[in-house]
């Protein structure tokens, strides 16, 4: 009893080392595009988004390199699901959240076709190779080539109205933060594998759920700060761009160091999470932004995904 208490213990500081440790990346990073002029839509897409979702990083690459390959992909696929479904689904129920355009037109398909094509490359041959990794690196840069043109059409010329912080202590940190992210990654895929070992659940259901949860933890918070400041782009932003960057960065580079197992289980769940962008894109394309009865839809989705888990 003592032991497993212990573990439970490890996961909340490991999650708490997670969340402060982007919290602080996030600060640092977003600071320093804010004063370089960057668009927020950008910022959210890019260095807000790939912030939170380092932890999701760090674990999914500690778990490969610890050979524990349903974590990796569960927590990649499983925090996903909960950046759409539970995350946009709180936050737009708190405060509705406007939509930009080119985030229905270009972001949004594209957060499906690359989750279309993590599925494909897990029907062949039941893992993601190095190759595929490769292939997915390719498609992240052609992401970020054409977010950098877009930033450099659409740069603003920015007016401090107060003093900010240095450029040295936003560097700062940048680097304490991703410190913290890399011990706290370490500590929680630790602590997940012996839960899940101890209490008979599998590496599937602990890294889709309790894991992806923990890792999701600085996408809640950033998005429902972001709403309710009235910094739209910014919240919408941050759970598109984390979820493209979670398959071509984290799964891309996962496969690079080593091949990442795709169990026959995540087929379901990388179609349910195609669903889920299907449903996002849906409730967005309709008003151009979402309203509370959207949060309700996107939550009851995951409810009833959540009792698919519970059942399996």
């Amino acid at each position: 009893m003592m032991e497993i208490l212990l573990e439970f213990g490890l996961l909340a500081l490991g999650f708490l080392l997670l969340v402060k440790g982007a919290d602080w990346f996030v600060d640092g990073s977003a600071g320093i595009a804010d004063r370089l002029g960057v668009p927020q839509i950008v910022i959210g897409l890019t260095i807000v988004a790939m912030g939170t979702s380092a932890p999701e990083t760090a674990v999914s690459i500690t778990a490969a390199l610890k050979g524990s390959a349903d974590i990796t992909i569960g927590n990649v696929v499983g925090s996903n699901m909960l950046n759409i479904l539970i995350i946009l689904g709180v936050t737009s129920f708190i405060v509705p959240v406007a939509v930009a355009e080119s985030t229905i037109r270009y972001e949004l398909p594209w957060m499906l076709f690359v989750t279309a094509v993590l599925l494909v490359f897990g029907c062949t041959g039941n893992q993601v190779t190095f190759a595929e990794g490769i292939v997915f690196w390719i498609l992240f840069l052609l992401y970020l080539g054409a977010l950098f043109l877009s930033a450099m059409k659409n740069r603003q010329d920015m007016v401090q109205e107060e003093e900010t912080k240095p450029f040295w202590k936003l560097g700062l940190f940048m680097a304490a933060g991703l410190g913290l992210v890399v011990w706290g990654s370490d500590v929680t895929v630790d602590a997940a594998t012996a839960i899940a070992r101890m209490a008979g659940l599998s590496e599937r259901f602990i890294g889709l759920t309790i894991v992806a949860l923990g890792t999701s933890l600085p996408e809640l918070f950033t998005s429902v700060s972001a709403a309710i400041k009235g910094k739209a782009d910014i919240a919408i932003g941050n759970i598109v761009g984390s979820n493209i960057f979670n398959i071509l960065f984290v799964v891309g580079t996962a496969a690079l160091i080593i091949p990442v197992e795709f169990a026959p289980g995540f087929i379901i769940d990388t179609s349910a999470a195609i669903g889920a962008g299907v449903v996002l894109w849906l409730c967005a394309f309709r008003k151009r932004k979402l309203a509370r009865r959207d949060g309700i839809l996107m939550l009851a989705c995951y409810a009833g995904y959540f009792l698919y888990l519970l059942q399996g």
